[in-house]
């Protein structure tokens, strides 16, 4: 089939990719210049693991191209995805649907023939009707239909995830309209992966309903890890207790200082505020959206408790600032929140991330960045591990506790232990869960 993707975004490219490799024939659209050229010489404007070399693959063999006009693009296209930024409103905490409704107008504007209209971004109930209203209203004479086909791609693991899914959700309105996405997604409906097919409204909140229960799952583990701090308990001991239970499992019960991403944060927020239009109180989410916050600035207290009360004139070397690993992402990160609280109280803070430097220099202004661990924390009163590359999984802790002024270590991921930070000579060790200032308590 012939599909053009409108937006080269995290969610567009990755999309892109993959469908041509289905086989399809793939164009995808951007307004800014300079990526379409730099996806044109080959290079991946966003770090995913393999996605490079998947681009080049499928560009050779002829299925994937890139331009910045799309009236070239919708001309022939069988289905139109709009996969573009869906931010957190300023203001008001909705979902920003103004590059959704602009690209809606357009297409219909260019539309040469029956087309499947398909919203791969993620956005609240109700758009998808919204995208055919503006689309009707910007040309009458247009035949589509529209249909929700919102994505389930963690960053770092996003190319699997969409070649071998949990489940495919879409939402279509009429039986012509599924037999379109059908045949998008044959290679995988062969496979025997599942396709849930439901009306639009469902579709959309599917979505929502998914991430904000995720994000609950992350911010229950972390308020029991703060119970278990207080009472002895082990989080890790206790997290795995639960996740064993086949009721509740294993995934997205990992203690640490809060969420973060691209998601989470925005789509919490456009659920909460969905909920409140609808005089639908989403309460337990508005709480989670409340306590994320919370955890965030709890690390800064933990921190400052480890180096005896003040940040100021201490040298500390975070070691890690995207919000996950294999992501070069920093939205909402944790590190956004602690880093710049660090800085502010006067620390000299060295940061060391595999693939943050690119954003990270400007959104952390004041701090250092270095490529070793080692060389970061070289005279450091502290080491922070914000997030858990396998980097930083498997370090050298003498090596790097012998570095240091004074070693002591803030594991706000859980990689270490007690034991390990005594064994290798720290004078003091905390982590989320099951705190531990000094190795001989």
């Amino acid at each position: 089939m012939r599909i053009a993707m409108i937006g080269t975004g995290y969610v567009g490219l990755v999309s892109g990719v993959c469908f041509s490799d289905f086989g399809h024939e793939v164009i995808c659209v951007d307004k800014n210049p300079a990526k379409i050229e730099m996806l044109e010489r080959g290079e991946v404007p966003i770090y995913e693991p393999g996605l490079d070399a998947l681009m080049v693959k499928n560009v050779e063999a002829g299925r994937l191209t890139f331009t910045t006009d799309l009236a070239k693009a919708v001309d022939g296209a069988e289905a139109v995805f709009i996969a573009v930024g869906t931010p957190t409103r300023r203001g008001d905490g909705h979902a920003d649907l103004t590059y959704v409704m602009a690209a809606a107008e357009e297409i219909a504007q260019n539309l040469t023939g029956y087309a499947v209209i398909v919203t791969k971004s993620t956005v609240p109930v109700g758009t998808n009707r919204k995208v055919k209203q503006v689309m009707a209203k910007a040309n009458p004479e247009a035949d589509f239909d529209v249909a929700s086909n919102p994505e389930f791609l963690r960053e770092g693991a996003a190319i699997e995830d969409f070649m071998k899914p949990d489940r495919v959700v879409v939402g279509v309105q009429n039986e012509r309209a599924a037999d379109v996405m059908a045949e998008i997604y044959r290679p995988l409906f062969l496979r025997e992966f599942p396709i849930v097919t439901t009306d639009l409204e469902s579709a959309e909140m599917i979505k929502y309903a998914a991430n904000a229960f995720l994000a609950t799952k992350i911010t229950f583990i972390n308020e029991i890890a703060r119970l278990c701090e207080k009472v002895g308990a082990d989080i890790k001991q206790v997290s795995k207790g639960m996740g064993l239970d086949g009721r509740i499992g294993n995934k997205f019960l990992h203690a640490g200082p809060g969420y973060g991403g691209s998601c989470f944060p925005k789509d919490t927020m456009a659920l909460a505020r969905t909920g409140q239009d609808y005089a639908a109180p989403m309460q337990i989410v508005e709480t989670v959206i409340k306590v994320n916050d919370e955890i965030k600035r709890r690390m800064i207290d933990k921190l400052q408790d480890l180096l005896g009360g003040s940040f100021n004139g201490k040298t500390i070397a975070v070691f890690g600032v995207t919000f996950k690993p294999n992501t070069d992402d920093m939205r909402d990160a944790p590190a956004l929140t602690i880093v710049p609280a660090l800085v502010g109280g006067g620390a000299k803070v060295r940061t060391v991330d595999p693939q943050g430097k690119r954003e990270g220099e400007a959104l952390l202004p004041g701090v250092q960045w270095e490529d070793d661990p080692y060389k970061a924390a070289r005279g450091a009163d502290a080491v922070v591990i914000l997030t858990e590359w396998n980097e930083f999984r498997a370090l050298d802790l003498k090596r790097l506790a012998k570095k240091m002024e004074t070693p002591r270590m803030a594991d706000l991921r859980n990689v270490y232990s007690l034991r390990d930070a005594k064994r290798a000579g720290f004078e003091a060790y905390v982590s989320v869960g099951r705190d531990e200032l000094t190795p001989d308590a």
